[in-house]
Formats: C-alpha cells, structure tokens, sequence
C-alpha cells in the first residue's frame, strides 16, 4: 500500500541495514518505546521478558547497573537520576510511617535536610548519632528502629565509620544499614562485603568523574532491589539513556582515575600538614588522623585513602578569601569527585540552611577548606597551594 509523504517519512530511517556484531562500545538507546507484537507480547515484556517503555527499563541503564553489580558485588543495581534521587528512593520505598532511622550526624547536607523536611511529614523519626561511636549508634536505637544510614568517610572533615560495628549492633537488631560510598568508591571498600545491606552513590562524582553527568544508584541484593522498584517506577528517577552510557563509558577509566587522585590527596595532605599557615589536615593517610589506624584495616590501600581532604587555615574571613584569590591553577567549584582538583569553602556552601552554632557543631568552620583532589600532576597541585597560602601573609 502505498502512503503519503508526510506519513512515509516517519517510518524511514528505523531499522539499521545489514548485520551489526559485536561493536566495540554499545549503543546508546533513547527510545521512549518499544514496539510490540500484540497482548500477549504486552504481558511477557512487562514481566521483564523485554524491553518496552523507558521508564521501566533501558539497555543502557542496565549495562551500567551490571557493571556497578560487579564492582560493588551485589546482585543487582537502580540507576537513578541523581545521588538525592537514589537516597529519596531507599528512605521512602523501605520506610514507613511510624518507622525510626538512625543517621550519621557527619553525612551529606542534603540529605539532612531531607531526613528534617520530608521525612517527618511521611510519619517517620529520625535520629542523628556520632556513626564514628558504636556505642552512640547502639543508644539511640529505639524499638521501631528499621535503619542505619550512615556514610563511610564523613563530609568535611574525613572521620571514618567502622562500618563492621555499625552494622553488627545492626544484625544483632534486625536493622537495615544503608552506606551512601560516594567518598570511597568500590575501590577503596566495598559495603556489602562488610555487613551493610544497601550501598548507594552519587555517581555525578567519581563514577562520572568529568562534571558532565548526573546520577545516583543504589546496589544491593535481588530481595531488596525488588521491594524498591515500585516506587522507584513511580517516583520516575530513573536516568535518560545517553548519561547512563556515559557514565558506564567513564567506568572503563574509574580505576586509574581514582588511584591518582587518591595518591595526590595523600601527597598533598602531607605538604599542606608542613606548612605553617596550615592549623590542621583531615585526610585518613596522615599518621595524626584519628582514625589512621582503622582506615589502614579497613580500607585497599594500593588505591589510596580517597581524593578528598580538608585542612584549616586561621578563622579569618579576609585572609581565607586572599589564598582562594590567589589560587590560579585549583578552582572553586559546587561539587566533587571530578578529573580537575577544585575546592569548596564548606561554612559558606551551608550558611543559609544552617545557623552559626549548627555550623560550629558540624565542624564547618571559618578558616575550614575541602579540596577535592583531581589527577593533575601532584606537584602542579602543591605549588599552586603553597604559593597561594604565601600570599596571605601579605
């Protein structure tokens, strides 16, 4: 039958010719849907037997979702829309109303920001421990506690969880742990292998690893990733096909890039903690650290103790401003986890969610810098930062 032009010209172009084999990097799909043959072909794909409505399933988010599976070895991975939108989906798929949760008191702003304004309004409590004191974790367990969310190494300054105490008072109290990993990467240390149930990131930082994706997942085993999908579905996070592939394509290079950037953060912790304008560095490669030791044992080591550190110059708005000015290699930036170093000047990213005493209790303090360590030449880094913290003195 022949048909009109207008008509024609929608059906060209739409199937590939000749055979396709074994490319060297997958395709990208961006098709919101898939044809099907009829009912029954309707019933056996939303049964999982193929593809047929984005939403509910990509090739692209399911190849980046086998290769984190792996990486983190767990059974199966959600590839969300942000990290917000990973963490979102776990609190308000496996809690509800009358549900306690016991958080970290040293975890993303955003995140306790979300525990304090959705979360009550669900009917669900919060409480906030020091996760680095087991015994604080244990104390503020209640009878309708159902989770522990905590962080591996806080944000800003570095502490580091002992994630197997955490989550044996967890066992011991048939809680859920989830670990949000961003900081240490499967690299680093991998939660699932160490009692934790759910272990989440947002991969706009090292998974991505070039500020140009956004993205959070959430692994765990088949049970658990089953409960969440549903509401995953309905809280429609699930992120477009063209970022998952280039996320999955920035896999292929995490290692490298994580491994020089976790050996620069510890050359560089080592510089800044000689420099006399420097009062403190907060990095778990540093003997000082407090938790050195507990890192060192809990961490791999031959990739480093994470990218990021934080050091503290004097409480001295003026002269804090002076050396970023003259920083002219290291930029400012909202974000981490990135290729380039950049930093962040943790008070002034928080001082309108937050009054000053918060501040003070969360450690942000005035003279306080992060640095989010990139794979540039370490010396490159170094220098920038010294010259830069010369500059103060004038």
């Amino acid at each position: 039958m022949a048909y009109r032009l207008d008509t024609e010209v929608l059906y060209q172009g739409t199937t590939p010719q000749g055979i396709i084999r074994n490319p060297e990097t997958p395709a990208i799909y961006p098709a919101s849907a898939y044809i099907l043959d009829d009912m029954e072909d309707y019933v056996f794909a939303d049964k999982g037997g193929r593809y047929y409505y984005n939403r509910s399933a990509n090739p692209n988010r399911d190849e980046l979702g086998a290769a984190i599976s792996f990486l983190e070895k767990g059974e199966k991975t959600l590839i969300c829309s942000s990290g917000m939108a990973a963490i979102s989906t776990v609190l308000l798929s496996l809690l509800q109303s009358g549900d306690h949760v016991v958080m970290s008191k040293a975890i993303y702003g955003e995140t306790i920001e979300l525990a304090q304004m959705i979360l009550p309004g669900f009917g669900i409590e919060v409480s906030f421990a020091d996760f680095t004191d087991p015994e604080a974790v244990r104390k503020a367990v209640q009878k309708n506690t159902k989770m522990f969310y905590t962080e591996i190494i806080a944000n800003p300054l570095t502490l580091v969880t002992d994630l197997e105490a955490v989550t044996a008072i967890a066992r011991e109290k048939g809680i859920l742990t989830v670990v949000d990993s961003t900081f240490t990467t499967p690299f680093v240390y991998r939660p699932l292998e160490h009692g934790a149930d759910l272990v989440l990131h947002s991969m706009t930082k090292y998974f991505g690893g070039h500020s140009d994706i956004t993205g959070g997942c959430v692994t765990a085993s088949a049970e658990l990733i089953d409960r969440i999908y549903p509401k995953y579905l309905l809280l429609g996070c699930c992120l477009d096909p063209v970022s998952s592939w280039m996320t999955l394509r920035s896999v292929k290079t995490m290692s490298m890039r994580v491994r020089a950037q976790n050996q620069n953060a510890m050359l560089i912790a080592r510089a800044l903690a000689q420099d006399p304008h420097v009062k403190a560095v907060y990095h778990p490669s540093l003997p000082e650290h407090p938790h050195h030791e507990l890192a060192s044992r809990m961490f791999d080591t031959d990739y480093g103790y994470g990218a990021m550190l934080s050091f503290r110059l004097e409480d001295d708005h003026e002269k804090v401003a002076v050396f970023m000015k003259h920083l002219k290699l290291i930029c400012y930036l909202g974000t981490l986890g990135g290729i380039r170093t950049t930093f962040t000047h943790p008070r002034t990213a928080f001082v309108n969610n937050f009054s000053g005493e918060e501040l003070d209790r969360m450690g942000l303090a005035e003279g306080l810098v992060r640095i989010s360590v990139g794979a540039e030449d370490s010396r490159d880094l170094i220098a920038d930062l010294l010259q830069a913290l010369a500059a103060m003195d004038a």
